[in-house]
């Protein structure tokens, strides 16, 4: 008797994450699409809720989408921690995160121009790329592999290198991706104090395989 209000309000609970949960995998979905402008009571629909019920969750559709690109870039971020789980140098789990996400710009352009047009918000996140760029680049720094001195301009200069990037290849689209991304990275590594060759033979390193990705699975 005493437990049926707290199965009541568990239940509950459990409706109310489903809801936002449908809301968002219907919002990555159009992302994944490039249809970012439609209609709130079509993504209710997509997601088969109420269009009561958003509002439950999010007083904008532009906050939804919000929440989107939060939860596909912390996935994808996740992704990234696997495929870099059992590399030992810190420079060179940085170089593989950045070489892999450099290619995302070409491999998922419409997530790429999400993540663009979201850079300096994203810059700023507690989840996501931002705080896996900083414990990274961190790592390496304690590891002595890189010269840093302040933490900050470091993250704000990886970025903006990802940012510029992903302009150049969309603007670029006969640019070899692997061959630029990789150009990029290595500069990047010499900027933090690792000598040129050290630089060029991490990038040079096989990267692994992605399975899923954002928009392939993982982010819809």
């Amino acid at each position: 008797m005493s437990n049926a209000p707290t199965q009541q309000t568990n239940r509950l609970g459990r409706r109310k994450a489903q809801t936002r949960a449908a809301l968002i995998r219907a919002a990555q979905t159009l992302i994944a699409e490039g249809r970012t402008n439609v209609p709130i009571l079509e993504i209710t629909q997509a997601a088969d809720v109420g269009l009561g019920s958003f509002y439950n969750h999010f007083e904008t559709k532009e906050q939804l989408f919000e929440a989107a690109v939060e939860a596909v870039m912390d996935a994808y971020g996740q992704l990234l921690d696997n495929l870099t789980a059992d590399i030992e140098d810190p420079a060179e789990v940085f170089a593989c995160s950045f070489r892999l996400t450099g290619r995302l710009h070409r491999r998922e352009p419409e997530l790429s121009r999400v993540l663009l047009n979201n850079m300096m918000r994203l810059l700023s996140a507690d989840n996501g790329l931002a705080p896996r760029v900083r414990r990274d680049i961190a790592a390496a720094v304690d590891a002595g592999r890189f010269d840093v001195e302040d933490l900050d301009v470091a993250v704000t200069m990886t970025a903006g290198a990802l940012l510029a990037l992903g302009h150049l290849l969309h603007d670029q689209p006969n640019r070899d991706v692997e061959e630029t991304t990789d150009r990029v990275t290595e500069d990047l590594l010499r900027m933090f104090g690792v000598p040129r060759r050290s630089a060029r033979r991490i990038c040079t390193l096989p990267l692994p395989e992605i399975d899923a990705a954002p928009g392939n699975g993982s982010a819809a």
